[in-house]
């Protein structure tokens, strides 16, 4: 079964683990929920991998992102036997032709740009395709989740700009008002690429149903994010939880805006499925809640596909 996520931050654990003393790749770095052999071995047709900074952890959001950049620029390009690094919609077919890990690179939070439009340019050249426009922070672009604020008029300047590059926005994070001024100004298709339902668990991370039909009549796509706290009541992400917010998306928004964003080697709680190379434990909890073959395939991976071919 291939599998595309939406979101991991597998590049970020990697170098905070680096700078600790440990001596570990993407290829095989055990200790991580995401490495390139799980992927492979779990049939993964697509990964996100996000570049993810901290504001309140760096004094210089800009050079931290660009360290995070050249990381996964060096790993990628050091293991192109297993993966191969997509800008558009025709690598992602390559990489399939070839028996490879698509690999799509994001950058998740808007506010490592400090507001200047140069620096988002330059993320695009160096191959970023996707962006959340903020973290946990208010930002020069937005108010996040929680906050009442919606886009400041640098974030219209920037959700303008990335259309016009393309770079997908990605309202994960975001604040409510966020949401709605992106639904209102974006003219195309955006993505919340790591959240999931909060009719199922009133999380300020999650998306309402409305939010979720004004995504799918856009062109847009969800990400369920495998997160505990985000599934319902239990410290462990369970695999079921995680099958019943898909449900419900289909249930509310329709089969095609459903997709993964695990949110792996972001996340710190237990996960029944472990990790990547688990996988095939989804897919049976799938089965036995009743999706059928053509909507897994969907929603594991053929969704993303269809929205990265009217994107990218």
């Amino acid at each position: 079964m291939p599998f595309a996520d939406l979101h991991c931050d597998t590049i970020s654990r990697l170098h905070q683990r680096r700078r600790a003393g440990e001596t570990l790749g993407l290829r095989d770095g055990q200790r991580m929920h995401i490495n390139l052999e799980k992927l492979k071995g779990s049939g993964y047709a697509l990964q996100n991998f996000a570049l993810f900074v901290d504001l309140a952890k760096t004094t210089d959001p800009w050079g931290s992102v660009l360290t995070l950049a050249e990381l996964y620029i060096s790993e990628t390009e050091a293991n192109r036997d297993l993966v191969l690094p997509a800008r558009s919609f025709s690598d992602l077919e390559q990489a399939r032709r070839e028996g490879k890990i698509a690999s799509v690179l994001t950058v998740e939070e808007g506010g490592v740009c400090k507001g200047d439009l140069d620096n988002l340019r330059t993320l695009h050249r160096l191959g970023a395709r996707m962006l959340t426009l903020t973290w946990n922070y208010e930002n020069e672009l937005s108010g996040p989740n929680g906050s009442s604020l919606g886009l400041k008029d640098k974030g219209y300047e920037f959700l303008a700009e990335m259309e016009r590059i393309g770079m997908i926005p990605d309202v994960s994070h975001l604040s409510d008002q966020g949401f709605w001024d992106v639904c209102r100004a974006a003219k195309k298709p955006f993505a919340a690429s790591h959240s999931s339902c909060r009719a199922l668990r009133p999380h300020q991370r999650n998306l309402t149903d409305e939010m979720l039909r004004a995504l799918a009549d856009r062109g847009g796509i969800a990400g369920v994010n495998f997160y505990a706290d985000f599934l319902g009541e239990s410290k462990t992400s369970r695999t079921a939880d995680i099958v019943r917010h898909m449900k419900h998306m289909k249930d509310v928004a329709g089969l095609e805006v459903v997709a993964l964003g695990s949110d792996f080697d972001g996340i710190g709680c237990p996960l029944e499925l472990g990790d990547a190379a688990g996988m095939d434990q989804l897919t049976r909890e799938m089965e036995r809640a009743g999706f059928t073959p053509r909507e897994i395939d969907a929603i594991c991976w053929e969704n993303v596909w269809r929205f990265y071919q009217e994107t990218l």
